[in-house]
């Protein structure tokens, strides 16, 4: 009896394309408002805004604050903001009614969303990749952490489909990005991992393997727009088999990801 019929790994990415545009809230991470690490204090202009103990409608409203009182941004998290009052009370208020409160110019708030300038530093990046694994398919979901616009840390998991046999890639990765501020961004990548094989016991004769590799890479990151990254890359790994064979396998992926 052979395996179960598995998805494909290009239908998988398209699925985490759509959920990713529907549901950004579920990507999405706590990100400063602005380029100066400060609060910033406005001027409530509406009747009075409703502060909810989480960022989201579903959170319940526990305080009211009145119009011309004066409340602090501390972050945002997607379209919701994390603001304190004067007497020292906590919350989360909808985008809708903070762009309708003062500046201290007296100009209405202005809500900025993510720029190419974002784009070239900020601190955590991840997404899901489709592509070629020396003729079979390849699916990888990764996150990563810039520790300076020129240089990230990475940590992926792949999942192989191949004729007679299936594998899990555990991958960390270190990435260097020479120009951080071009909107199509090349960067190089080295790293080491791990590969698990799971060969079909009804097609041939081998038991599961785990071996180490590693690899050398390059590729570029495309800002699109708002928080979305289009991806594409290739990567030479060696496969140091327990057999002493060592294997060397081109890989080519590509696919998109958010930033925050």
């Amino acid at each position: 009896m052979g395996k179960p019929a598995r998805t494909s790994p290009f239908v998988m990415l398209l699925a985490f394309i759509c959920l990713g545009t529907l549901a950004p809230g579920a990507y999405a991470g706590i990100f400063d408002l602005f380029s100066e690490d400060v609060p910033l204090n406005v001027e409530i202009a509406d009747p009075y805004i409703e502060m909810h103990t989480g960022d989201g409608q579903g959170y319940p409203v526990f305080h009211v604050e009145e119009q011309g009182a004066s409340i602090e941004i501390l972050k945002r998290k997607t379209d919701w903001f994390k603001v304190r009052t004067i007497n020292g009370k906590e919350g989360w208020v909808a985008r809708e009614q903070l762009e309708r409160t003062l500046t201290p110019a007296g100009e209405q708030m202005e809500i900025r969303d993510a720029t190419l300038k974002e784009f070239a530093f900020h601190r955590w990046e991840m997404g899901a990749m489709g592509g070629d694994f020396e003729n079979a398919d390849v699916m990888t979901a990764y996150g990563g952490f810039f520790l300076t616009p020129k240089l990230s840390v990475e940590l992926s998991a792949s999942k192989i489909f191949a004729d007679f046999s299936d594998a899990d890639m555990f991958d960390a990765s270190v990435l260097i990005h020479p120009f951080p501020a071009w909107r199509i961004s090349p960067f190089f990548t080295v790293g080491t991992g791990i590969i698990h094989s799971d060969p079909d016991t009804t097609l041939v004769q081998e038991s599961d393997r785990t071996d180490q590799l590693a690899h050398v890479g390059a590729g570029v990151r495309i800002y699109l727009a708002r928080r979305f990254i289009f991806r594409a890359q290739y990567k030479n790994y060696v496969i140091f088999q327990s057999t002493d064979d060592n294997q060397e396998i081109d890989e080519w992926k590509a696919g998109f990801a958010v930033f925050f």
